[in-house]
Protein backbone atom coordinates (compact mmCIF):
# COMPACT_ATOMS: atom_id res chain seq x y z
CA UNK A 1 0.00 0.00 0.00
CA UNK A 2 1.19 3.51 -0.87
CA UNK A 3 0.17 6.48 1.25
CA UNK A 4 0.30 10.11 0.11
CA UNK A 5 -0.67 13.12 2.19
CA UNK A 6 -0.72 16.86 1.60
CA UNK A 7 -2.38 19.71 -0.25
CA UNK A 8 -3.46 18.81 -3.77
CA UNK A 9 -3.29 20.94 -6.90
CA UNK A 10 -4.74 20.48 -10.35
CA UNK A 11 -3.18 17.61 -12.24
CA UNK A 12 -0.19 18.25 -14.48
CA UNK A 13 -0.64 16.91 -18.01
CA UNK A 14 1.35 16.04 -21.11
CA UNK A 15 0.00 15.58 -24.62
CA UNK A 16 1.11 12.16 -25.84
CA UNK A 17 -0.62 9.36 -27.78
CA UNK A 18 -2.61 9.00 -24.56
CA UNK A 19 -2.54 12.04 -22.27
CA UNK A 20 -0.54 11.54 -19.07
CA UNK A 21 -1.57 12.89 -15.67
CA UNK A 22 0.39 13.63 -12.51
CA UNK A 23 -1.32 14.68 -9.28
CA UNK A 24 0.66 17.05 -7.03
CA UNK A 25 -0.04 16.05 -3.43
CA UNK A 26 2.23 17.48 -0.76
CA UNK A 27 5.79 16.98 -1.99
CA UNK A 28 4.86 14.08 -4.27
CA UNK A 29 3.74 13.82 -7.88
CA UNK A 30 1.54 10.75 -8.32
CA UNK A 31 1.44 9.07 -11.73
CA UNK A 32 -2.34 8.78 -12.05
CA UNK A 33 -2.32 6.81 -15.33
CA UNK A 34 -0.76 3.84 -13.53
CA UNK A 35 -3.58 3.87 -10.97
CA UNK A 36 -6.38 3.27 -13.46
CA UNK A 37 -8.09 -0.01 -12.56
CA UNK A 38 -6.93 0.24 -8.93
CA UNK A 39 -8.91 1.00 -5.79
CA UNK A 40 -8.17 4.39 -4.25
CA UNK A 41 -9.16 5.68 -0.83
CA UNK A 42 -9.42 9.44 -0.32
CA UNK A 43 -9.71 11.12 3.07
CA UNK A 44 -10.23 14.84 3.44
CA UNK A 45 -8.40 16.11 6.54
CA UNK A 46 -10.53 19.26 7.02
CA UNK A 47 -7.92 21.79 5.97
CA UNK A 48 -7.71 24.12 2.98
CA UNK A 49 -4.66 26.27 2.29
CA UNK A 50 -4.68 29.16 -0.15
CA UNK A 51 -2.67 28.18 -3.22
CA UNK A 52 -1.09 31.65 -3.31
CA UNK A 53 -0.30 32.70 0.26
CA UNK A 54 -0.65 29.34 2.03
CA UNK A 55 -3.00 30.71 4.69
CA UNK A 56 -5.68 28.40 6.04
CA UNK A 57 -9.12 29.25 4.74
CA UNK A 58 -12.55 27.84 5.58
CA UNK A 59 -13.77 28.44 2.04
CA UNK A 60 -11.93 28.12 -1.25
CA UNK A 61 -12.60 30.92 -3.73
CA UNK A 62 -11.97 30.69 -7.48
CA UNK A 63 -10.50 27.18 -7.21
CA UNK A 64 -8.02 27.54 -4.40
CA UNK A 65 -7.70 31.08 -3.04
CA UNK A 66 -8.48 32.65 0.33
CA UNK A 67 -10.84 35.63 0.23
CA UNK A 68 -8.06 38.22 0.55
CA UNK A 69 -6.17 36.81 -2.42
CA UNK A 70 -9.39 36.30 -4.38
CA UNK A 71 -10.24 39.99 -4.11
CA UNK A 72 -6.75 41.34 -4.77
CA UNK A 73 -4.79 39.10 -7.16
CA UNK A 74 -4.72 39.66 -10.93
CA UNK A 75 -5.21 35.92 -11.55
CA UNK A 76 -8.64 36.08 -9.89
CA UNK A 77 -9.80 39.24 -11.67
CA UNK A 78 -13.07 39.17 -13.64
CA UNK A 79 -11.06 39.33 -16.87
CA UNK A 80 -9.83 35.78 -16.30
CA UNK A 81 -13.33 34.47 -17.05
CA UNK A 82 -14.12 37.32 -19.44
CA UNK A 83 -10.93 38.22 -21.33
CA UNK A 84 -12.61 41.07 -23.19
CA UNK A 85 -12.66 42.91 -19.85
CA UNK A 86 -8.87 42.86 -19.54
CA UNK A 87 -7.51 46.42 -19.47
CA UNK A 88 -3.82 45.78 -18.96
CA UNK A 89 -3.13 47.06 -22.50
CA UNK A 90 -4.33 50.41 -21.12
CA UNK A 91 -2.06 50.15 -18.09
CA UNK A 92 -4.93 49.13 -15.80
CA UNK A 93 -4.39 45.99 -13.73
CA UNK A 94 -4.35 44.69 -10.17
CA UNK A 95 -0.66 43.95 -10.81
CA UNK A 96 0.97 45.24 -14.00
CA UNK A 97 4.07 43.07 -13.61
CA UNK A 98 1.87 39.97 -13.55
CA UNK A 99 -0.11 41.26 -16.51
CA UNK A 100 3.07 41.82 -18.51
CA UNK A 101 3.93 38.12 -18.23
CA UNK A 102 0.37 36.83 -18.61
CA UNK A 103 -2.20 39.17 -20.20
CA UNK A 104 0.20 41.12 -22.41
CA UNK A 105 1.52 37.97 -24.05
CA UNK A 106 0.32 36.29 -27.26
CA UNK A 107 -3.05 34.56 -26.88
CA UNK A 108 -4.92 32.12 -29.09
CA UNK A 109 -8.59 32.01 -29.89
CA UNK A 110 -9.45 28.40 -30.69
CA UNK A 111 -12.27 26.05 -31.59
CA UNK A 112 -12.46 22.83 -29.58
CA UNK A 113 -14.80 19.86 -29.46
CA UNK A 114 -15.61 18.13 -26.19
CA UNK A 115 -19.31 17.24 -26.23
CA UNK A 116 -20.00 20.13 -28.58
CA UNK A 117 -18.06 22.67 -30.61
CA UNK A 118 -16.99 25.70 -28.58
CA UNK A 119 -14.85 28.81 -28.90
CA UNK A 120 -12.27 29.66 -26.27
CA UNK A 121 -9.25 31.79 -25.38
CA UNK A 122 -5.94 30.84 -23.82
CA UNK A 123 -2.41 32.14 -23.47
CA UNK A 124 0.00 30.75 -26.06
CA UNK A 125 1.99 28.92 -23.38
CA UNK A 126 -1.19 27.15 -22.18
CA UNK A 127 -1.69 25.18 -25.37
CA UNK A 128 -2.45 22.26 -25.22
CA UNK A 129 -2.94 22.35 -21.41
CA UNK A 130 -6.13 24.40 -21.69
CA UNK A 131 -7.66 21.97 -24.19
CA UNK A 132 -6.80 19.00 -21.98
CA UNK A 133 -8.24 20.64 -18.85
CA UNK A 134 -11.52 21.16 -20.72
CA UNK A 135 -11.66 17.55 -21.88
CA UNK A 136 -11.53 18.49 -25.58
CA UNK A 137 -11.01 15.58 -27.98
CA UNK A 138 -10.09 17.83 -30.89
CA UNK A 139 -9.04 21.47 -31.31
CA UNK A 140 -7.79 23.96 -33.89
CA UNK A 141 -6.16 27.38 -33.55
CA UNK A 142 -8.28 30.15 -35.00
CA UNK A 143 -6.53 33.43 -34.26
CA UNK A 144 -3.36 34.67 -32.58
CA UNK A 145 -3.44 38.05 -30.83
CA UNK A 146 -0.79 40.17 -29.07
CA UNK A 147 -2.78 40.34 -25.83
CA UNK A 148 -5.68 38.87 -23.89
CA UNK A 149 -8.10 41.73 -24.54
CA UNK A 150 -8.16 41.38 -28.33
CA UNK A 151 -8.56 37.60 -28.02
CA UNK A 152 -11.55 38.27 -25.79
CA UNK A 153 -13.07 40.65 -28.34
CA UNK A 154 -12.83 37.94 -31.01
CA UNK A 155 -14.36 35.37 -28.66
CA UNK A 156 -17.29 37.67 -27.88
CA UNK A 157 -17.86 38.23 -31.60
CA UNK A 158 -18.13 34.48 -32.13
CA UNK A 159 -20.23 33.63 -29.06
CA UNK A 160 -23.38 34.35 -31.03
CA UNK A 161 -22.51 31.49 -33.38
CA UNK A 162 -20.50 29.06 -31.24
CA UNK A 163 -20.92 27.84 -27.66
CA UNK A 164 -18.40 29.12 -25.11
CA UNK A 165 -19.09 26.58 -22.35
CA UNK A 166 -18.40 22.87 -22.01
CA UNK A 167 -21.20 20.53 -20.94
CA UNK A 168 -19.07 18.70 -18.37
CA UNK A 169 -21.46 15.78 -17.87
CA UNK A 170 -21.73 15.10 -21.59
CA UNK A 171 -17.94 15.48 -21.85
CA UNK A 172 -17.40 12.82 -19.16
CA UNK A 173 -19.88 10.46 -20.80
CA UNK A 174 -18.00 10.99 -24.07
CA UNK A 175 -21.26 11.98 -25.75
CA UNK A 176 -21.39 13.69 -29.10
CA UNK A 177 -19.79 11.97 -32.06
CA UNK A 178 -16.92 13.97 -33.51
CA UNK A 179 -18.27 14.50 -37.00
CA UNK A 180 -17.31 18.16 -37.04
CA UNK A 181 -14.84 19.33 -39.68
CA UNK A 182 -12.72 21.76 -37.65
CA UNK A 183 -11.04 23.27 -40.70
CA UNK A 184 -14.44 23.95 -42.25
CA UNK A 185 -15.72 25.47 -38.99
CA UNK A 186 -12.61 27.63 -38.74
CA UNK A 187 -13.33 28.98 -42.21
CA UNK A 188 -16.91 29.72 -41.19
CA UNK A 189 -15.72 31.51 -38.06
CA UNK A 190 -13.27 33.66 -40.05
CA UNK A 191 -16.07 34.80 -42.37
CA UNK A 192 -18.10 35.87 -39.34
CA UNK A 193 -15.37 38.18 -38.08
CA UNK A 194 -15.16 41.89 -38.80
CA UNK A 195 -12.33 42.61 -41.30
CA UNK A 196 -10.48 44.48 -38.54
CA UNK A 197 -10.31 41.25 -36.53
CA UNK A 198 -9.45 39.01 -39.47
CA UNK A 199 -5.88 40.31 -39.41
CA UNK A 200 -5.28 38.08 -36.38
CA UNK A 201 -6.37 34.84 -38.08
CA UNK A 202 -3.85 32.05 -37.54
CA UNK A 203 -2.49 30.45 -40.73
CA UNK A 204 -1.89 27.10 -39.03
CA UNK A 205 -4.70 24.66 -39.88
CA UNK A 206 -3.62 21.57 -37.96
CA UNK A 207 -6.52 19.86 -36.18
CA UNK A 208 -5.17 18.40 -32.93
CA UNK A 209 -6.56 15.14 -31.56
CA UNK A 210 -6.51 14.33 -27.84
CA UNK A 211 -6.91 10.84 -26.36
CA UNK A 212 -7.64 10.35 -22.67
CA UNK A 213 -6.74 7.45 -20.36
CA UNK A 214 -10.28 6.15 -19.82
CA UNK A 215 -11.02 2.46 -19.30
CA UNK A 216 -14.77 2.90 -19.08
CA UNK A 217 -16.97 5.97 -19.59
CA UNK A 218 -19.91 6.31 -17.17
CA UNK A 219 -23.53 6.17 -18.37
CA UNK A 220 -24.79 8.07 -15.34
CA UNK A 221 -22.74 10.60 -13.40
CA UNK A 222 -22.72 11.58 -9.75
CA UNK A 223 -20.15 14.16 -8.73
CA UNK A 224 -18.81 14.33 -5.19
CA UNK A 225 -16.88 16.97 -3.29
CA UNK A 226 -14.68 16.80 -0.21
CA UNK A 227 -16.87 19.55 1.24
CA UNK A 228 -19.63 16.95 1.62
CA UNK A 229 -17.81 13.61 1.49
CA UNK A 230 -14.98 13.16 4.01
CA UNK A 231 -13.92 9.70 2.82
CA UNK A 232 -14.39 8.04 -0.54
CA UNK A 233 -13.23 4.66 -1.82
CA UNK A 234 -13.61 3.57 -5.41
CA UNK A 235 -11.89 2.03 -8.42
CA UNK A 236 -10.40 4.56 -10.82
CA UNK A 237 -11.82 3.99 -14.31
CA UNK A 238 -10.29 6.91 -16.14
CA UNK A 239 -9.26 10.57 -16.27
CA UNK A 240 -10.61 13.26 -18.55
CA UNK A 241 -10.23 17.01 -18.25
CA UNK A 242 -9.42 17.55 -14.58
CA UNK A 243 -11.90 14.87 -13.51
CA UNK A 244 -11.21 11.48 -11.99
CA UNK A 245 -13.80 8.92 -13.10
CA UNK A 246 -14.59 6.08 -10.69
CA UNK A 247 -16.83 3.01 -10.83
CA UNK A 248 -20.58 3.51 -10.45
CA UNK A 249 -20.29 6.83 -12.29
CA UNK A 250 -18.73 8.75 -9.40
CA UNK A 251 -16.55 11.67 -10.48
CA UNK A 252 -14.54 14.40 -8.76
CA UNK A 253 -13.16 17.63 -10.19
CA UNK A 254 -9.60 17.84 -8.89
CA UNK A 255 -9.09 21.44 -10.00
CA UNK A 256 -12.05 22.51 -7.85
CA UNK A 257 -10.14 21.14 -4.84
CA UNK A 258 -6.90 23.09 -5.27
CA UNK A 259 -5.38 23.57 -1.81
CA UNK A 260 -7.39 20.85 -0.04
CA UNK A 261 -5.37 18.78 2.41
CA UNK A 262 -6.06 15.10 1.79
CA UNK A 263 -4.73 11.62 2.28
CA UNK A 264 -4.60 9.15 -0.62
CA UNK A 265 -4.20 5.41 -0.09
CA UNK A 266 -3.40 3.20 -3.08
Amino acid sequence: MMLYKGNILKMRTQLKDVITYELPIGDDFVDMNTLIGKKLTWTYLHQINCVHCGKKTKTSFSQGYCYTCFTSLPQTDASIMNPELDESHLGISRDMEWSKSHSLKPHYVYLAFSSNLKVGVTRESQIPTRWIDQGAVAAIKLAKTPNRHIAGIIEVALKEHFADKTNWKAMLKNEGELSVDLKLEKGRAIELLHPELQQYVCAEDEAYELNYPVEQYPQKITSFSFDKVETYEGTLKGIKGQYLIFDEGKVINIRKHNGYFVELKV
